[in-house]
């Protein structure tokens, strides 16, 4: 069963940085995706941050030249760098990963439970 765990959340004043990270355990099998999502409270989970399988990576425009998402060369970590936080960006930010199917095994998601990160003005 894969499994994946967030952490780097916590509280900082607007302008400071935040790195969140997401280790994933077990066997995925396939190709896949890691992504950050964030979800504020009252508001539906948004998309913060793809990297797929080949690296290639994108962001959602809030986030622009704000957040970087890397991932170690083993591909079991990914990180968001968060830097020129904003109040706005205060939310949930859950790590998901993206399995694409591949021989026998389908297409599925992973999520993690998430991390707080609280932007104070």
């Amino acid at each position: 069963q894969v499994q994946l765990v967030e952490s780097g959340g916590g509280s900082v004043q607007a302008g400071g940085s935040l790195r969140l990270s997401c280790a994933a355990s077990g066997y995925i099998y396939c190709s896949f995706d890691m992504s950050w999502y964030r979800q504020a409270p009252g508001k539906e989970r948004e998309l913060v941050s793809v990297i797929d399988s080949d690296g290639s990576t994108s962001y959602a425009d809030s986030v622009k030249g704000r957040f970087t998402i890397s991932q170690d060369n083993a591909k079991t970590t990914v990180y968001l760098q968060m830097n020129s936080l904003k109040p706005e960006d205060t939310a949930m930010y859950y790590c998901k990963i993206d399995r694409h199917a591949c021989r026998v095994w389908a297409s599925r998601a992973w999520w993690g439970q998430g991390t707080q990160v609280t932007v104070s003005s």
